[in-house]
């Protein structure tokens, strides 16, 4: 901010206008100096630009499609944080001149100011005041900075830690292709409905009142929101309706490359979160306690969103019972585009976006005020509230990782249409392991000709020189004489 001074101390503001200005320039600071710091900035741009490089090639090397395109979203996030660090760089000084009158500054305020406290700067002379001070203007950089940061730190862990949920599934599919579970899934059995285990989690106690179903539900998301049963039976209805009963097909997989796939509209911050921002800092007024709203709007959103998930794997389970009483082998559910809001599984993905985004920049806001101003500022004027804020956010972040997050991956499969390009990734991965395969068998095979040939012409050239040496002791002339018939020879 501008330098803060009492109304009545006009004549040691004059007086201390006579002093030497405490900013020096590029010309008197020393040359060393510079050299260090631009040294430091830029070694630490480049790191980071190799760094990003580096880990494109090892997605590439994994062939991580959809990671890759992530990582192209954060490059151009990069770039648009970039040029606002350029533009506010650049037009720090001339938005600072700006002046306006003094009646329009003193209104929608987020702190309350002091009734002594007055500001000097350039519009100051003429009765006016700036716009945004070049302090304003740094501090307002750093905001920027911090949520851009903290938005990819936390979508990233978020969905580190949901994977790490997600990883006992890997269990559930490796069980899918032993003989027990084969055998449990027999087309050839027959049994009730409600008696299966799908049948008896989803349908007892559930009613098509959507009332008695939001209420459930939503209870539901807290204890053991993706069961062992809802896996296996989803997956069964996955692959049914898209694989041609492909048992073999990996469903695990293909969550986790749908879910990477995913990632890349979640990691960056669209126009639309960008306006969020600004509504948010204009509504901003000190007593509105705006930031209190801002921690309760993803606590709302992750908690409704967990409820619908789960209403759509129960009315799945309800369209089963109205299929028939008795059912054979696994029960079916039938992928349905309606069970969505709007018909759209890909809607839900905006709605977590929004939730990421909302509860990175609370926590952005945190530490910035709490690095900028400290814990004593008018924002943290009740610690109360602070508090709240922070389980709130805490709290968002693990409901989001452990329960919306596994929930949402896997409900959303269950869409008419499947992802195509995740698909083809998966059956490429398949047809080049099998090509692997065939590529090592024909190596063995040749390996193993090469050694019977090899074995086969010893054994011909041994019998070669066998016959050879028969052939030559036949054709070799007789040596001995009859002493009794040639006695003139001797």
């Amino acid at each position: 901010m501008a330098v803060i001074a009492s109304s009545s101390s006009s004549s040691s503001s004059s007086s201390s206008s006579s002093l030497p200005s405490s900013v020096v320039s590029l010309q008197y600071t020393p040359t060393w100096a510079v050299a260090i710091v631009c040294f430091c900035i830029i070694a630490i741009s480049i790191g980071l630009e190799k760094f990003i490089h580096l880990f494109c090639a090892w997605l590439k090397r994994h062939r991580k499609r959809a990671l890759i395109e992530a990582v192209e979203k954060l490059k151009s996030e990069l770039m648009v944080m970039g040029f606002i660090s350029l533009l506010l760089a650049v037009l720090q000084r001339p938005i600072s001149k700006i002046c306006i009158p003094s009646k329009v500054e003193r209104k929608m305020l987020p702190c309350r100011r002091k009734p002594s406290a007055v500001y000097y700067d350039h519009c100051f002379s003429k009765g006016m005041v700036s716009l945004i001070s070049e302090d304003g203007l740094h501090q307002l950089h750093i905001f920027i900075f911090v949520l851009a940061v903290m938005h990819v730190v936390y979508s990233t862990i978020t969905m580190g830690l949901g994977r790490a949920k997600m990883r006992r599934w890997k269990t559930w599919e490796k069980e899918t292709q032993t003989v027990e579970y084969q055998a449990s899934t027999d087309p050839s059995r027959f049994r009730y409905t409600r008696e299966t285990t799908f049948g008896r989690r989803h349908m007892y106690g559930f009613t098509k009142s959507s009332l008695n179903l939001w209420i459930k539900c939503f209870f539901r998301q807290f204890f053991h929101s993706v069961a062992k049963v809802d896996f296996l039976t989803l997956r069964h209805g996955f692959i049914t309706t898209h694989m041609s009963m492909n048992n073999s097909f990996n469903f695990q997989r293909y969550i986790e490359r749908s879910l990477e796939d995913d990632f890349k509209a979640v990691i960056g911050i669209s126009p639309p979160l960008w306006l969020v921002v600004v509504i948010f800092m204009l509504f901003n007024v000190h007593g509105s306690n705006a930031y209190l709203w801002v921690s309760l709007i993803p606590l709302a959103i992750v908690l409704l969103l967990g409820a619908k998930l789960e209403i759509i794997v129960a009315r799945m389970a309800l369209q089963l019972k109205e299929q028939g009483i008795i059912i054979r082998g696994a029960p079916l559910v039938q992928p349905n585009d309606e069970l969505f809001w709007f018909g759209h599984p890909r809607f839900l993905i905006y709605f977590l976006h929004l939730t990421l985004f909302l509860n990175a920049f609370e926590l952005a806001f945190f530490i910035w005020v709490t690095y900028e101003f400290g814990l004593r500022s008018c924002y943290h004027e009740y610690l109360e509230l602070t508090i709240a804020r922070l389980v709130i956010a805490v709290s968002v972040q693990v409901l989001c990782s452990y329960v919306t997050l596994p929930l949402y991956a896997l409900v959303t499969q269950m869409g008419s249409q499947y992802k195509s390009a995740v698909l083809e990734e998966e059956v490429t991965k398949i047809l080049k392991e099998w090509h692997e395969r065939v590529k090592d068998k024909r190596k063995h095979e040749k390996h193993a000709q090469e050694q019977s040939n090899s074995i086969h012409s010893i054994s011909n050239h041994n019998r070669e020189e066998g016959s050879a040496s028969r052939a030559r002791t036949a054709q070799k002339p007789d040596l001995t004489y009859d002493v009794t018939t040639s006695p003139s020879s001797f």
